[in-house]
């Protein structure tokens, strides 16, 4: 697809609460947004700063109640429990910003680049968003005790969502995927691409270089 991007972490502090939002995809998009915001903040005057910034956060939510990557291994233990024999959704929340002064410098065929705007100035008003959100459905075997437990010893699910990850061993725990595969192993790529289409409509598979989605962690 001839895209080239560059991964910049994000420092934002994932400590939104959760009541505020009616629904798990509001929870993932706020996250999402607040992400790419800080990186943008810090971005905004570095005349190399990307087209396009994406932020992304992916939550597991089990009959309404969100799951993030647990505490410890005690937390890990009791979010399996909580899915096995279950349906649970992967919900991936994804924001694009786009920095309006970066497009106006393209737009500007001109040898002088327009300034960036301060620092000090609110990023999301120096930004074109776009936020959206895919779902994935995941079915649980029931799980025996002694898989579970050493599932939880080989501390896989300390780093991950919901407390396992299909793309490794927590894919022995999956009776059924319904639903995008890339989403529920962290993020939806093909919804992805469609996105970028349509904000880059006149940009054909091969992406220039300018064009480099900066992706914060």
């Amino acid at each position: 697809m001839g895209l080239q991007f560059e991964v910049v972490p994000s420092h934002f502090q994932e400590s939104l609460e959760k009541a505020r939002f009616p629904a798990p995809p509001e929870y993932a998009w706020e996250t999402a947004k607040l992400k790419a915001l800080e990186v943008a903040s810090w971005l905004l005057r570095d005349l190399h700063t990307p087209d396009v910034i994406i932020g992304a956060d992916t939550i597991m939510a089990v009959d309404g109640f969100i799951l993030e990557k647990p505490k410890d291994k005690d937390d890990a233990y009791r979010m399996l429990r909580r899915l096995s024999g279950q349906q649970h959704s992967v919900i991936t929340g994804v924001a694009i910003l786009r920095p309006l002064w970066r497009r106006r410098q393209l737009q500007e065929p001109s040898s002088t680049c327009p300034e960036a705007p301060e620092a000090e100035g609110d990023p999301e008003a120096e930004v074109e968003l776009s936020l959206f959100h895919e779902e994935t459905r995941v079915t649980f075997s029931r799980l025996s005790e002694p898989l579970l437990c050493e599932y939880v010893e080989s501390r896989e699910p300390l780093d991950k969502a919901g407390a396992y990850g299909l793309q490794a061993r927590g894919g022995a725990l999956a009776e059924r995927v319904e639903g995008d595969f890339f989403n529920a192993v962290g993020f939806p790529l093909n919804r992805c691409i469609r996105e970028l289409a349509a904000i880059f409509p006149d940009v054909g598979p091969h992406v220039p270089v300018s064009q480099r989605p900066a992706t914060p962690q």
